[in-house]
C-alpha cells in the first residue's frame, strides 16, 4: 500500500511539471541553464531561512509551545520574503547577463525539501494508523503540483513588474506568496489550504497568460485547432 502511494503521490506532484518541462525546456541548453540558476537562488534562500529558524527556535524555550508556534509562523513569513528578495536578486542577474543571454540563444531572443517524506511513504506502514490524517500525503502531492505552478507563474507576474516598473504586481506576487503559504497552518483541514491555493494558481495563471501576450481569442483557436487535429499557426 505505502509504495503505491509513494508512486501516486509522485505522478501527482511532478507529473504535469515533468511534462511541462519536456515541452518547453528540454530542448533548449539556455533555458536549462536558467533554471538551474533560478532553482540555486530558490535553494539559498530556503537555507538561509531555515538556518535562521533553527538558530532561534534553539536560542528559545522549547517548553513554551505559544512561543514555538510564534517561532513557525515567523519562520514561514520571513522564508517568504526571503525568497521573492532572492527572487529579485535573481532577476537583477538576468538583466546584467542578458547580452550574453543573447548571444548564446539560438533564436536571438533573451531567453521544502521532500525527500525524507518521500522516504516515509515508501513505507512499511499505513497512513493515518495511528489516528493522524489518512491524506497527509496525498495533500503534500497536490500542494507541491501547485506551489510549483505557482512559483513559475508568480516569476512571470514578478519580472513584469520589476521590467515596466510595476510595484503593485510585485506586491500582488509578495502577498499571494505569503497567502498560500499562510494557508498551510490550517491542516490538517486539507481544503483549508487547497481550495484557496488552487483559487490562487488559476488567477496567477490567468493574470501571467495575458500579460505573455495570449488573449481569449489565441486560447479559443488554440483549441479550435486541437479539435481539427491541424496545427497552430501563429498570427501576424
Amino acid at each position: 500500500m505505502t509504495l503505491a502511494i509513494f508512486f501516486g503521490c509522485t505522478f501527482i506532484a511532478f507529473g504535469p511539471v515533468f511534462s511541462l518541462f519536456l515541452f518547453t525546456i528540454a530542448r533548449y541548453p539556455l533555458r536549462i541553464i536558467i533554471l538551474i540558476a533560478g532553482a540555486f537562488f530558490w535553494l539559498v534562500s530556503l537555507l538561509l531561512s531555515s538556518l535562521i529558524w533553527f538558530i532561534t527556535v534553539k536560542a528559545s524555550n522549547p517548553q513554551d509551545e505559544l512561543l514555538q508556534k510564534g517561532l513557525l509562523i515567523f519562520g514561514v513569513m520571513f522564508s517568504v520574503l526571503l525568497q521573492e528578495a532572492f527572487r529579485f536578486l535573481y532577476y537583477k542577474l538576468l538583466r546584467k547577463a542578458i547580452e550574453g543571454l543573447v548571444a548564446l540563444s539560438e533564436d536571438g531572443c533573451s531567453p521544502i525539501s521532500i525527500q525524507q517524506m518521500a522516504y516515509d511513504a515508501l513505507g512499511p506502514g499505513t497512513t493515518g494508523i495511528h489516528g493522524d490524517s489518512q491524506l497527509y500525503f496525498l495533500t503534500s502531492a497536490f500542494m507541491t503540483m501547485v506551489l510549483i505552478f505557482l512559483h513559475t507563474f508568480w516569476g512571470i507576474l514578478f519580472f513584469h513588474g520589476c521590467e515596466h516598473r510595476c510595484w503593485w504586481e510585485i506586491t500582488a506576487v509578495v502577498i499571494m506568496h505569503l497567502a498560500v503559504s499562510g494557508s498551510t497552518f490550517c491542516n490538517p483541514l486539507c481544503m483549508g489550504s487547497l481550495v484557496p491555493s488552487y483559487l490562487l494558481m488559476a488567477t496567477a495563471a490567468t493574470w501571467a497568460y495575458l500579460l505573455s501576450g495570449g488573449s481569449a481569442q489565441n486560447l479559443r483557436c488554440f483549441l479550435l485547432c486541437l479539435r481539427s487535429g491541424a496545427s497552430p499557426q501563429l498570427e501576424s
